[in-house]
């Protein structure tokens, strides 16, 4: 078993002394061992992925990427970068998105990983708290780029030229613990006595102390950036955050504060590029967001909260540079407002979608919604939506390659009005209670198909012809009437999906042009054989040769 694990790590020492830190921990427990064995992969990449979009914004707001001609965006250059250094081994990418084939995840390898930290320390580019040095303030006066990642008590420390600071991890839910993490401000007495009282006697004022130094004396920010899994509670967003003048990216994710509603001293920071306001964590409260927005011209990235409340009503209008524009809902904000964002790439829209003065009768009467020949990706969840808004929507769409559709009031429009670039379309929740026979050829360019229970109700048919479909999950209950399945050219599909035994009503499956490997799976004996023995009719069938029928 040792020898196994040490085969994996492909003669790497930096990865041998890896997993031997690992195994180190689990108490000489062979069933421990076992386990680390089954799963060498995901314990050995555990913790290091990268998101690469969260980088690219990072770079592009500090300035370390800018465009290099007017026509061009920073965030293409900045990703052609990226591709640079997977293309030279530089990065390992481990995830890709399905429609655009760009990179969503990476990793560094453990020696490239070493090399850049060292090189950061060296020039003093990034500063990494931890427990090593968290009471060493002479060493940090001069940083520039602040982040932390476990939560730990430290000396005062003042760093008066900071561009950055960035939270990860996990940090404490009793209101303001992180007050200790950190303090940065002028070097007085009064100051001292003021913070030890606040940590001391009151721990409902930590947080906000903690917030009220940021806003106050970290006026060079470009970069403040929250994305720890447990939030601060009882702490109120101040006004004070207007003071950030020279913000250009904003993250307050996962944060819940005591009030919820968001200062209108934030149109101040007319700097900004990323805004994202997706606060309180996994369990939301309805947010307040003044209409302050519409001045932050700068905006390329902007998340609402995922529910704001019916006071808020924002005009966009004036976000003639927005790329990413999520959780846009037409009860907060004007639909009409879409059509000047001409470099628009993703958009999600939830909650209700309504169009004002529609024309029901002759929908090319209507304007179009959307004016940007940008759109990548479209995202619709829309609980109730009707079929004819729908329609027009997608018929403004002309080259989204990715489509989600999530809703039991969402219906497929016709193929009339779908775009010819699509590559991915992702079901849920949709009504298609009467669809019989369904075809997917040639378009349908997506890695993953997933079929969730009672999905396709009535589906009597269904044909795949996906050259690039990895892989294909079929849940219990999911196209409960199918009789015949068609799987031609999936040259990438590699087994069949075990919710397949579970389709009783099956009489005929044949299989097209696919790999002698794939087909040696399903005949009797094969590893997927057990999968479709009640299937009274398999063909297996070449283009220009006979069929085989077995």
């Amino acid at each position: 078993m040792g020898k196994e694990m040490v085969e994996y790590c492909a003669g790497l020492p930096l990865a041998i002394t890896a997993l031997g830190g690992i195994l180190v921990n689990k108490n000489n427990s062979l069933h421990e061992w076992l386990r680390v064995s089954e799963n060498v992969e995901p314990y050995m990449m555990k913790d290091k992925k990268l998101k690469a979009q969260r980088l690219i914004r990072l770079l592009v707001a500090e300035g370390i990427v800018p465009s290099k001609q007017e026509w061009e965006i920073a965030e293409d250059v900045a990703e052609g970068y990226l591709m640079e250094l997977a293309e030279r081994y530089m990065i390992q990418p481990r995830e890709r998105d399905v429609a655009t084939l760009k990179i969503k995840t990476f990793q560094l390898h453990d020696i490239t990983r070493l090399v850049c930290l060292s090189k950061a320390k060296q020039e003093n580019f990034l500063f990494i708290v931890d427990e090593s040095n968290a009471r060493s303030s002479s060493t940090i006066r001069e940083a520039r780029r602040f982040s932390a990642h476990k939560l730990f008590e430290t000396e005062h420390i003042e760093c008066p030229n900071l561009r950055s600071l960035s939270f990860f991890g996990i940090f404490s839910e009793k209101g303001g613990a992180v007050a200790t993490l950190i303090w940065i401000g002028e070097r007085t007495l009064l100051n001292r006595i003021r913070y030890i009282w606040k940590i001391v006697y009151n721990p409902f004022l930590k947080a906000r102390w903690f917030w009220t130094y940021i806003f106050t004396n970290l006026k060079l920010l470009r970069v403040l950036n929250h994305e720890g899994e447990i939030a601060f509670l009882n702490c109120k967003l101040i006004g004070d955050i207007g003071n950030l003048i020279h913000l250009r990216f904003l993250r307050l994710k996962n944060i819940r504060f005591k009030e919820s509603e968001f200062p209108s001293s934030l149109g101040d920071l007319i700097c900004l590029q990323t805004l994202d306001l997706r606060v309180s964590g996994n369990d939301p409260e309805p947010m307040h967001v003044p209409d302050v927005i519409w001045r932050m011209e700068q905006l390329r990235h902007l998340y609402l909260p995922c529910e704001c409340d019916e006071k808020t009503k924002l005009k966009l209008g004036t976000l003639k540079n927005l790329q990413t524009l999520v959780y846009f809902n037409t009860e907060n904000c004007y639909v009409e407002d879409l059509i000047n964002m001409t470099n628009i790439r993703k958009l999600k829209i939830q909650g209700p979608f309504k169009i004002e003065h529609f024309d029901m009768e002759d929908l090319s009467k209507n304007p179009p919604i959307i004016e940007g020949r940008y759109l990548q990706s479209l995202s619709i969840c829309c609980y109730t939506i009707d079929p004819r808004h729908l329609t027009h929507l997608l018929s403004s769409c002309v080259n989204i390659c990715k489509l989600i559709l999530e809703g039991n009031g969402c219906k497929l429009p016709e193929r009339c009005h779908l775009s010819p670039n699509l590559a991915y379309i992702k079901l849920k929740r949709c009504k298609l209670p009467n669809l019989r026979i369904l075809e997917l050829h040639q378009t349908l360019e997506t890695t993953k198909i997933h079929c969730s229970a009672q999905g396709f109700p009535k589906l009597e048919s269904l044909s795949l012809c996906a050259p690039r479909l990895m892989e294909w999950e079929v849940n219990k209950g999911a196209m409960p009437c199918l009789r015949r399945l068609e799987i031609v050219l999936c040259k990438s599909l590699k087994r069949f999906p075990n919710g397949l035994r579970f389709i009783t009503t099956l009489r005929e499956l044949k299989i097209i042009s696919m790999p002698e490997e794939f087909k040696h799976r399903v005949v009797q004996g094969g590893r997927d054989f057990h999968k479709v023995q009640h299937v009274p009719s398999v063909i297996f069938e070449d283009h220009g040769q006979r069929p085989l029928y077995s």
